[in-house]
């Protein structure tokens, strides 16, 4: 309300240009679709991805289920001639394992998954499969579809206050533009009397 009483009180003063006036009107404006049009955004944002997410994590916790594999033997990728020792060890670090396991209908399967620690052939560990039986990842939970979905919203707030910025700053950019225009139009007019003993007196008498 202040800025707006400032605005008011300030166009009538003789010092103040139509360019000083729509610069303060686009940076009142600018504010005010930031203050009400970001977080309108980001809530609907949120809302339909929030909706979204839910549903899709509903989906994967309904058609992925954890069964029991064994494993069969390790994979080990081969580095290269010239690799290093450190490179070496970390993809060491990063093994995978062949494994084997069942679907639902009794059906075996192979595969290969990454393995955190060292494990022999014959050990159990629990892996995520689909309907059909193939590995697939975690499903995704209701915490986790929450967490996405505001940062979804806190996205789309963003890019709307970055985008009416940069609008500003476009509008900005042409008022200065035609700013410096007029001054090179009125320095054009009065600068070849510029320093004249009777400069302006010319003026005043008329």
């Amino acid at each position: 309300m202040r800025t707006i009483a400032g605005l008011w009180r300030w166009r009538g003063n003789p010092l103040c240009r139509a360019t000083d006036r729509r610069e303060a009107w686009l940076a009142l404006c600018a504010v005010l679709v930031i203050a009400l049009g970001a977080p309108l955004a980001g809530l609907l944002s949120a809302h339909a991805a929030g909706a979204a997410l839910h549903r899709a994590a509903h989906e994967q916790q309904r058609d992925r289920q954890r069964v029991w594999a064994t494993v069969v033997d390790t994979v080990h990728p081969r580095p290269p001639l010239n690799a290093e020792p450190e490179s070496v060890s970390r993809q060491q670090d990063h093994r995978r394992v062949r494994i084997r396991w069942k679907d639902a209908r009794g059906h075996p399967h192979t595969g290969s998954v990454p393995a955190r620690r060292a494990v022999r052939p014959g050990a159990r560990l629990r892996v995520w499969t689909d309907r059909q039986g193939r590995l697939s990842g975690r499903p995704l939970s209701p915490r986790g579809a929450s967490s996405h979905a505001l940062l979804a919203g806190l996205a789309a707030g963003a890019g709307v206050a970055a985008g009416v910025e940069a609008l500003r700053r476009l509008a900005l950019r042409g008022l200065l533009r035609r700013r410096y225009t007029r001054w090179g139009e009125e320095w054009d007019r009065v600068g070849p009397d510029w320093g004249r003993p009777d400069w302006g007196r010319a003026d005043s008498s008329s």
